[in-house]
């Protein structure tokens, strides 16, 4: 930490304690996602997505290494010698209905790690939960602190304020709520100054609104208006669906699924026939809900909910599936997501459903911001392998954004040669990751509000296949092979192209 770290403490210490209430009345709840999530009850959902949701061996790779796990992608290295150590501070649930969540964030980072140290360093075991860990890539130690936020708002901004009073972090990691991230980029990192990657929280306004967006928050995981540039560009132009009925839960990440979709959609020439916004848990009455839509002649539902939402949705879904003339459509979802959807599929249409069965019924096409089956390339082959021999699943859609938050950052530390938070926040600011499950440099931090863009991929569900069953224990589901990928200048809002993004740093 540098000259101001008192002076970003005091500031803390004042108003570290301020504003939480207001902010996390604010939001709602946690920000989830469009409709499969695991429930994070009334303090906070995990952000998740919109419908239904390595380490580089011996050096290898292209990775151009001398070591360390760090070069460019031609084989050569920009590395400056460099030694020390980055705290980093974690704000993560890691007990109760997000457990999942924030578990998964942390091993995709930790794998991020293992790939830049060409396969080299030894990461946490599978059952590490909170404590403090240490990641050595090359000459730098990334002491890990992680601490259970509980889902809680509240206590996610008091752990971060302590990392950063008691513990001098140089960089604050996580936020699987949007309300979680919110506050502690407001009230932690903006004031204090100590930079922050948020992961996974995916509500637009993190990185998009100038009222928290700032040089000292960046984001590599994916947000929502990434979901809708794909997918809903993708129900416009390459089906039929023409019209869309929008369901969202009446508060802000819910609003922000809505607006986002709602926009590209419009914009692309397909009809809102309506928008809905109903309870967080709604569970009264989903078919006169659907019957509105059917009623109104829309081709297509996009959700914006909880898991706790889900089954009653679905199960009132799949049961009139004949009765109604439009497809279920968004983004797919996490492992956990996915066992909660595939439970609801399994019971209504047996558990011998097919692929066929599941377009007879209208479910897809679905958005994926990453999962394992999505993208072929190297790096992917040594995070998959570390995800599943380390941990025992495979990576998903939380996955892909965290794994290159430890590449960008790692990058940073070794391109710039310093281990000081100020100087890695400042090489991040635009830079292009180059080590990333999507493949090569294709992970971009925006200068303008420092959110990475990178490529979307749009895929069909189907029925879990008997290789995937072991390391996808309990679900159903899962992502069929891409059939359509978007490219990063695809899938992000420039500053000015829309007022859903009006950060412009």
């Amino acid at each position: 930490m540098d000259s101001n770290d008192i002076t970003r403490r005091r500031v803390v210490s004042v108003l570290g304690a301020t504003g939480v209430a207001g902010l996390a009345g604010c939001n709602g709840g946690g920000d989830d996602t469009t409709t499969t999530e695991a429930d994070g009850g009334d303090g906070g959902d995990g952000d998740d997505t919109t419908t239904t949701a390595g380490d580089g061996t011996d050096g290898t790779d292209g990775d151009g290494t001398d070591g360390d796990g760090t070069g460019d992608g031609d084989g050569t290295t920009t590395s400056q010698p460099v030694s020390g150590t980055v705290t980093l501070g974690w704000l993560n649930p890691h007990s109760g209905a997000l457990a999942y969540y924030g578990n998964h964030t942390l091993w995709s980072f930790y794998a991020g790690l293992k790939y830049r140290s060409g396969g080299e360093a030894s990461i946490p075991e599978s059952g590490s939960g909170p404590g403090e860990y240490t990641i050595s890539v090359g000459d730098v130690d990334y002491e890990m602190l992680v601490s259970d936020t509980q889902a809680d708002p509240g206590e996610g901004q008091t752990i971060a304020t302590e990392y950063v009073n008691t513990d001098d972090a140089d960089f604050l990691i996580g936020g699987t709520s949007s309300a979680t991230a919110n506050a502690v980029a407001s009230n932690v990192a903006n004031q204090a100054q100590v930079p922050y990657m948020v992961a996974p929280a995916a509500a637009v306004s993190i990185t998009g609104s100038p009222d928290t967006c700032s040089e000292y928050v960046f984001r590599a995981n994916e947000n929502v208006a990434m979901d809708a540039r794909a997918g809903a560009d993708y129900v416009a132009n390459e089906t039929d669906i023409d019209s869309v009925h929008i369901y969202y839960a009446d508060y802000s990440f819910g609003k922000d699924v809505a607006d986002n979709y709602q926009r590209v959609l419009e914009d692309n020439g397909v009809t809102i026939t309506g928008r809905v916004p109903l309870p967080q848990g709604y569970s009264e009455d989903w078919e006169g809900q659907l019957d509105k839509a059917q009623s109104a002649g829309a081709g297509g539902i996009v959700t914006g909910f909880t898991v706790a939402t889900l089954p009653a949705l679905f199960t009132t879904f799949l049961n009139n599936a004949d009765e109604y003339d439009f497809n279920a459509v968004g983004g797919l979802t996490t492992w956990a997501g996915s066992a909660a959807l595939g439970g609801t599929v399994a019971k209504v249409l047996g558990e011998d459903f097919t692929a066929q069965d599941l377009q007879d019924v209208g479910m897809g096409p679905f958005t994926t911001r990453y999962h394992w089956n999505q993208y072929d390339n190297a790096v992917n082959d040594a995070f998959v392998d570390t995800l599943t021999s380390t941990y025992g699943y495979w990576p998903d859609l939380f996955g892909g954004g965290a794994f290159a938050a430890a590449s960008a950052i790692d990058q940073a530390v070794h391109e710039g040669g310093s281990t000081d938070g100020d100087d890695i926040r400042n090489a991040l600011s635009g830079m292009t990751v180059r080590d990333t499950p999507k493949g090569e440099n294709k992970y971009q931090f925006q200068a303008y509000n420092g959110q990475a863009r990178s490529p979307m991929t749009v895929a069909d569900v189907i029925p879990t296949t008997s290789e995937t069953q072991e390391f996808w224990p309990q679900a159903a589901l899962q992502p069929a092979e891409p059939k359509q990928t978007y490219g990063m200048d695809e899938t992000t809002w420039e500053p000015g192209e829309s007022d859903l993004m009006t950060c412009d740093l």
